[in-house]
């Protein structure tokens, strides 16, 4: 089990933390955000439902919008551009 950041055209990034409890998907969430532009966006994918209010309370509090939500096959998966 490895988390998975990575670049997926221009400005759009992958960031994968299935597998992950609290808090981690979060602190990966929040470092991966740091090394990006504003305006670029990251498709993070989880398996941990707790951990998607977190982010969310977490992207609302720092000014990054939340684009996207949605479910596929157990997996959770919030599109965010860096605010």
């Amino acid at each position: 089990m490895a988390m998975k950041f990575e670049k997926t055209g221009e400005g759009t990034y992958m960031l994968d933390v299935c597998g992950y409890v609290c808090p981690h998907p979060q602190i990966y969430c929040k470092k991966s955000l740091e090394k990006m532009e504003e305006g670029e966006k990251v498709e993070v994918v989880f398996d941990n439902p707790s951990s998607k209010e977190t982010m969310i309370q977490m992207c609302e509090q720092a000014g990054h919008d939340i684009l996207e939500q949605k479910t596929e096959g157990g997996k959770l998966i919030l599109v965010i551009e860096k605010g």
